[in-house]
């Protein structure tokens, strides 16, 4: 999407590997605060961290300044998702809606989002029509899962809700379902459950959510709820204590580049 650029710091699957992101002007800014959760009406910026076909598990990372995007870590190593036969890797580009947050009383992670557009570059913000809402429950914490078509994709004039998907790819939501419930199982970990027996809710109840996690947010970046060490530094957000600068922006990244570089000559 015109308008945001990103910038990597350190080698691609390493442990310090970030992606930061940049405004129109070329400021930094945060992929989870600065980028408004509506792009239209009924439409929705979407960050996607993990290219669709791709194994190595990215996401934003909630407790650093800026939220840059970087590899998820476990025990010490990088994670990547294995491949589930017959599927290679994530079988959608896969990401978060910004501005929106699940309460730790729900869970601690982003709203996962999956587009069913081509396969793109490692960082992109894409503009999405939800159309459908999974309930995965992830270690007894509700981990919504919303599934969204990129508006740029030439059959989007053609999916309007779920009931779309089921009519015209046969398939694909079975797919999802059986690839959220087994993708842990070859890490060792029990196959994932879902409400609703599994079934996807569709476009109103989704945006419902949505709407909720963003209400969530809200109250997270204003100080209304304790985040637990979440980063809600941000160069946009008015009403909010962590608005910072440009140029306060500017020294987060600087601090990384020196650290890594320093790091990488010691």
């Amino acid at each position: 999407m015109s308008g945001f650029s990103s910038e990597e710091c350190a080698a691609p699957f390493t442990l310090e590997y970030r992606v930061f992101l940049k405004n129109e002007k070329g400021q930094y800014i945060s992929p989870f605060h600065d980028i408004p959760i509506y792009a239209d009406k009924e439409v929705f910026h979407m960050v996607v961290e993990v290219p669709r076909w791709s194994n190595a598990k990215m996401e934003i990372a909630t407790k650093d300044p800026l939220n840059p995007i970087k590899q998820d870590v476990k025990k010490g190593k990088l994670r990547y998702v294995a491949n589930l036969f017959p599927y290679k890797g994530y079988i959608w580009n896969y990401g978060a809606i910004p501005q929106t947050w699940e309460d730790p009383g729900h869970n601690d992670k982003h709203i996962g989002c999956c587009g069913d557009n081509d396969p793109i570059d490692v960082w992109e913000i894409i503009r999405v029509k939800v159309l459908g809402i999974l309930a995965m429950t992830d270690e007894g914490e509700t981990d919504w899962k919303v599934i969204v078509i990129n508006v740029e994709d030439p059959d989007a004039a053609n999916y309007k809700d779920i009931n779309d998907i089921k009519r015209l790819k046969p398939g694909y939501l079975e797919a999802t379902v059986d690839w959220f419930r087994r993708y842990k199982v070859p890490d060792g970990k029990p196959e994932n459950e879902f409400a609703f027996n599994a079934e996807f809710k569709d476009k109103n109840f989704a945006v419902d959510i949505i709407e909720s996690t963003h209400d969530y947010w809200r109250a997270l970046v204003t100080k209304k709820t304790d985040g637990k060490g979440i980063s809600c530094m941000n160069t946009t957000v008015s009403e909010g204590p962590s608005q910072g600068d440009p140029d306060a922006a500017k020294a987060v990244v600087d601090a990384y580049h020196h650290h890594w570089f320093h790091h990488q000559k010691n």
